[in-house]
């Protein structure tokens, strides 16, 4: 079984396709393709409100051209979703409705609790050792997802409008990061001695590919303070040419790690695990069971 999923993202949108086989009476799920088209939607949302035109045209496109991936692959089934951009913008509803009429793909935006929901979709925890708790931290352009999974249960999920882009646009304020502080404290604290992080996005998996660690390994704390320290040190410019890294990646990456180290230090966990995986993922794994 061949199925497909599309997270149109803040700073990216991206299509996964993957194939379902069944070993030992358990799915497997081996990725086909995974594509990533930069679209930056935050940058004119959380400033102006709504999606330019300029943009929508490049939504467009980028969706007409995975459609024909799709295809290509003779997948069935398909979920395409949309997070805090779409969610933030006045006029998602005209460019969902563009997208069906041009491509037939019906685009669902999602709430903050269900990104959260669909990123443990995943279950990575619950291969883990279980005399540890597990905070997933998946840090997007517009928001970052929390869900905690402690006691083979899951404790909370929660989403909070501190993402990337917004923190480059200087869309967030003291409160909003004091807020997000008491709730991770409050919530963590009876489980705090044995906390593990589980970091997903395109930037930890960046850290992560820099780091040369060998999968399975875990990122230590202290290692990511070292990479902001050093990261924040180098021009937009240079932080391209010495870490070759694309613009897109090279000026979220420094909020990017502010956000998972702010997390971590107030959940009082010393290390992340970085197992590549996302909302795209996630989505696939749900739209799995559905089909199911």
């Amino acid at each position: 079984m061949k199925l497909a999923a599309i997270d149109i993202g803040s700073n990216a949108a991206r299509l996964l396709i993957s194939e379902v086989s069944m070993a030992n009476g358990k799915p497997e799920f081996n990725k086909l393709n995974l594509v990533r088209v930069p679209l930056r939607l935050g940058f004119d949302v959380f400033e102006k409100k709504e999606i330019s035109e300029e943009k929508t045209a490049m939504i467009l496109s980028t969706i007409k051209a995975y459609k024909h991936l799709i295809d290509a692959y003779d997948v069935k089934h398909l979920k395409a979703a949309a997070t805090s951009a779409m969610r933030d913008a006045r006029n998602s509803e005209d460019i969902i409705n563009r997208v069906k009429n041009e491509t037939g793909i019906q685009i669902e935006i999602i709430s903050g609790g269900d990104e959260a929901s669909l990123i443990y979709e995943n279950h990575v925890a619950e291969n883990m050792d279980k005399d540890h708790s597990y905070l997933y931290i998946d840090v997007g352009g517009g928001s970052t997802e929390l869900t905690f999974f402690a006691q083979t249960k899951l404790i909370f999920k929660e989403s909070f409008n501190i993402g990337t882009i917004r923190l480059l646009k200087n869309q967030v304020i003291d409160k909003q990061w004091d807020d997000m502080k008491d709730y991770i404290k409050t919530e963590t604290k009876l489980y705090s001695d044995n906390m593990v992080a589980i970091g997903s996005g395109g930037n930890i998996n960046k850290i992560f590919s820099i780091s040369k660690k060998k999968d399975g390994k875990s990122l230590p704390l202290e290692l990511l303070k070292d990479y902001y320290k050093e990261f924040s040190s180098f021009s937009l410019e240079d932080r391209i040419k010495v870490y070759k890294m694309r613009e897109d990646r090279a000026d979220v990456i420094v909020p990017a790690l502010l956000i998972y180290i702010n997390v971590m230090r107030w959940a009082n966990a010393p290390e992340i695990f970085v197992p590549k995986i996302g909302l795209a993922d996630g989505l696939i794994q749900h739209l799995y069971n559905e089909v199911k």
